[in-house]
């Protein structure tokens, strides 16, 4: 394991990191507002797609500025910071890595010269032809480490060519998932991926314009939303307003996981609400799998949806049994060994008053390696819990993704080797279900071909080659990148 930098370490658990999704993005026009803020708070509300690093692209018509470090939103901006990035159009990210290392140098935005002036990109998804399009770089160039850069830099060379039509270019070629902001020095860019797998939602504010990830980001900046981005679209946004073209034909395919764990609960996707989808999938999970038991309690705080849910399919109370320290994710100090071994008991601890000598219904929202359902089993059953049954708001996780959220390999995770009655007896539980495919399905009141289910059954709606495959792809034969002089923070 790598030494602790001090400012961003892995979590608690180093075993069993949970689900990653690839990145936060927001895009702001508007003249005459501090969009740096809005940026700031835009990306505050975006915090749980990615936490290793984040950063800003500035433009006040005549140059770009971007400042970006690693850590998280709070840590890497203050007030002065912002107070020196004006203008009035603005991209955001924030960032975990799906491709490239958790470095500085692969924090996003990124930035390259363009033209007679430059060009800032942020990226969320994850391409699965970078090889491809990295080989259509120029030879000065192939020092790319992240899909990101090599986006941001084919785009940036072409110099007969305007931001727009280079991008109407290029979109069509790229493969994989993408909800892509860039900007020049005068105009916001918005494109999204032709089976739309993340979500992007375009906002109007009273005098400009916002592209962001979740429509939580729009109610956080006082945005209004105007409608999602769609799949195969580019919006190009500047002094004339919103202009839209389509780079390819939309094959919707939005992402699943983004209903069971990924979204903020106050988001709006496809038009309904996540933590609606989650309640109803709970009431549906109690219904297939009921328990004999006297409590239905949640794995804070992605759990407690569909927790809510069971218990009110079940007619069991709901209680909170455990409580949450919601600053233990992503901590400054890398823990001692001993205090490693503590595991779970660091992000979460049992109330021993209301869970002592109760059947319990414990309702999480994934399994991944098991290691964390382990834990909590084996601390619950400390706790004084008489007998524990665990319900999983999720299919099992039986394949990796390869559109954007870090999953293990298929070899790590647990329902790809072994049977439910084999996890069970893994994790310790006294009983364990999951809600059946088709039911998660019906919640979200999608139709099932307009969904990438492909963690849960395998089935991939873009064929993925093994040769394009893996988080540091780039990165074998390759050095450092260099950005370009525009980009500040930390050297």
């Amino acid at each position: 394991m790598s030494q602790p930098d001090g400012r961003l370490t892995t979590d608690i658990d180093p075993l069993e990191r949970g689900p990653q999704d690839a990145c936060g993005v927001f895009g702001v026009w508007a003249p005459g507002e501090e969009v740096s803020k809005l940026t700031y708070f835009g990306l505050y509300a975006l915090q749980h797609r990615g936490q290793e690093s984040a950063g800003i692209a500035l433009s006040d018509g005549e140059r770009i500025v971007v400042y970006k470090d690693m850590g998280l939103v709070s840590q890497v901006f203050n007030e002065a910071i912002l107070d020196s990035l004006r203008g009035h159009l603005a991209i955001g990210h924030c960032r975990y890595s799906t491709t490239g290392s958790p470095v500085w140098e692969n924090a996003q935005p990124t930035f390259y010269t363009a033209r007679d002036g430059g060009l800032a990109l942020g990226h969320n998804g994850n391409l699965i032809n970078t090889p491809e399009l990295a080989a259509m770089l120029p030879g000065d160039r192939r020092g790319a480490t992240t899909d990101t850069e090599v986006l941001t830099s084919l785009l940036a060379d072409n110099p007969d060519r305007s931001t727009e039509e280079a991008a109407m270019e290029l979109l069509p070629l790229v493969q994989g998932a993408f909800s892509l902001v860039f900007m020049d020095e005068t105009t916001l860019y918005a494109a999204r991926d032709p089976q739309g797998i993340r979500p992007f939602v375009l906002g109007r504010l009273d005098g400009g314009w916002v592209v962001a990830s979740e429509t939580a980001a729009l109610d956080i900046v006082g945005a209004t939303f105007v409608r999602e981005i769609e799949p195969g679209e580019l919006l190009t946004i500047d002094d004339r307003g919103v202009r839209s073209r389509r780079f390819a034909e939309a094959a919707p395919k939005g992402c699943l996981f983004e209903y069971v764990y990924l979204a903020r609960p106050d988001t709006t996707i496809a038009g309904r609400n996540v933590n609606t989808t989650r309640v109803e999938v709970g009431r549906r999970l109690a219904k297939e799998h009921p328990a004999d038991a006297d409590l239905v309690i949640p794995v804070p705080e992605s759990g407690t949806p569909a927790a809510v849910g069971y218990a009110e399919g079940s007619g069991i109370p709901f209680a909170q049994g455990l409580v949450k320290n919601s600053y233990v994710g992503r901590t400054f100090i890398q823990p001692s060994q001993t205090l490693r071994q503590l595991g779970i008991r660091l992000k979460l601890n049992p109330l021993r008053d209301v869970i002592g000598g109760k059947r319990l219904v414990v309702v999480d929202d994934s399994i991944v390696r098991g290691n964390t359902q382990r834990a909590l089993v084996r601390m619950l059953r400390e706790a004084g819990a008489a007998e524990v049954h665990v319900r999983i708001s999720s299919p099992p996780v039986m394949w990796p993704c390869y559109y954007g959220i870090d999953f293990a390999t298929r070899a790590e995770l647990i329902a790809g080797n072994l049977s439910t009655e084999e996890i069970r007896d893994s994790i310790g539980a006294d009983s364990l279900a999951y809600i059946p495919l088709d039911e998660l399905v019906t919640a979200t009141e999608v139709p099932k071909d307009r969904l990438c289910r492909a963690c849960f059954d395998g089935v991939y709606p873009i064929e993925v080659d093994e040769d394009s495959r893996g988080k540091y792809l780039l990165e074998k034969n390759c050095g450092t990148p260099d950005n370009g002089p525009l980009v500040a923070g930390r050297p």
